[in-house]
This record gives C-alpha cells, structure tokens and sequence, in this order.
C-alpha cells in the first residue's frame, strides 16, 4: 500500500498520543535517572566502611527493574490502598492509587526508571575514579568550594563518561516496554497515560494484527532514534572534553 501506513499514522489520534507520552517519559526520566546515579555516584566516590556492599545495593535494581515481577510489585505499591498511596494519606496527601490517576501515571513512571539508575552510577563511579586527586587538591589550595570544583573539574572530566550515559539511556528510555504493558493490563490506561509508543506498535501488531502499520511504526522509530543519536553526537563537540584536546 505504498506510503499509506505513514501518512495513517499522524491521522490516528492514539498513535499520536503514544508519541507525546514517550516523548514525556525520555524528557523528563532520562535527566533525573542521570542526576540520581551522577550523585550516588560521587557520595559512593569516597572511602567508606561497606563501600562494595553499597555498590551492589544500588545497583542490584538495574539487574530486576525490567522484569514483569518487579512491575506487578511496582503496581501494586500505588494501586488503590497501596503501601504509597496510605503513605501520602498518613501526611494528609489523599492521591486515591496511582495507578488509576492518568494524571500521576507518568510521574509513577518515572520514579520506577530513577529507581534503576544502578547502570549509569557504575559507569559515572568508574569515570570519577579516572580524574587525578591532585586536580583537586589544586583547586582546595585555591580557595575553590565544591560547587567550583564540581564546575571546574568534575564535570568537564565527566563530560565524555556523560556523554555516554545520555546516549546509551535516551536511547533505553525509548524502548519501555514491559512495565507499561504489565501496569496498565496491556491497554495503556487509563485514559491512555500509559501508552507508550512500544505498547502501541505491539497492540497494533499483535492485537489488531496490523503487521503492516506495526512495521511502519518500528521504522519510524528507528529512524527518529537514529536523528536523535545523531543530533546527541553534533553536539557533544561544544560540551564533551577528552583528556587528549588542545583545550
């Protein structure tokens, strides 16, 4: 049918709909999933007592964040009269379940992606055991605080193992699928909150039987993660630092 299937799609309203809620979930997932394991990170950076059995407990989420167990878990803490929701109501917060607010379905979401920021804080902890000690022994004789050390020195050190990070979980973020299958029962309810653009390719494919269309949708992803890839890389020239530059 030639080009009939793309030309569909910015006709159909949920396709439309699954775009604008993925596109929510990388905006604002990936950044605090990144500043989360940018910051354990630095706090597991210093000697301490029990340092490799904190690094496995923060970690230790990345192996099973994906699973279906840990979604029917995550489901069931912000159901209705979930362990999260009589927390709230014990400080007066009255949120009825999570899970069946469209209005707090993404911010539930995104709490489960920050809470597996165990990849990234390992990659983050090796890049900070990489910038030398005196750089910032310099910086202390200097007078320089730790904001001006972190600005300074930390994150242009950091930049390339940044970098990194951003690509690798963009590009991860955009392929959410098992979680918003389990929570939202395959449907991606309510009022499609949960409709993420992976759980429409495969209803479409898999239940309307709509190979054709599905098809059309991976290409498009594929092809507008590809851009995105591509825009990341134009611009890491102006913030990205290799130990090796001229700069």
């Amino acid at each position: 049918i030639g080009l009939d299937n793309y030309t569909t799609m910015f006709q159909d309203e949920r396709f439309l709909q699954s775009v604008g809620v993925t596109v929510s979930y990388v905006v604002f997932g990936t950044p605090l999933k990144l500043a989360a394991a940018l910051a354990v990170a630095m706090l597991l950076n210093s000697k301490r007592k029990g340092q490799g059995f904190y690094r496995s407990a923060f970690y230790a989420p990345s192996l099973i964040g994906a699973s279906v167990s840990i979604a029917i878990v995550w489901k069931a803490m912000f159901g209705d009269s979930g362990p999260v929701d009589q927390g709230l109501s014990f400080f007066g917060i009255n949120l009825g379940g999570w899970v069946g607010n469209p209005s707090m379905t993404m911010a539930m979401f995104i709490l489960l992606t920050v809470w597996q920021f165990g990849a990234p804080m390992v990659i983050f902890l090796a890049g900070l055991k990489q910038i030398p000690a005196d750089l910032y022994e310099a910086a202390s004789m200097d007078g320089a605080g730790p904001i001006r050390k972190f600005l300074n020195i930390t994150w242009p050190m950091l930049s390339p193992v940044v970098f990194f990070n951003l690509l690798m979980e963009t590009i991860h973020a955009f392929q959410i699928f098992n979680s918003a299958y389990i929570i939202s029962n395959g449907e991606g309810g309510p009022a499609g909150s949960t409709l993420f653009y992976t759980l429409y390719l495969y209803l479409r494919g898999f239940s309307d039987f709509r190979m054709g269309y599905a098809s059309a949708m991976a290409w498009l992803l594929l092809i507008v993660v590809g851009i995105i890839t591509l825009i990341i890389f134009r611009t890491s020239k102006g913030w990205v630092h290799y130990s090796g530059d001229s700069k």
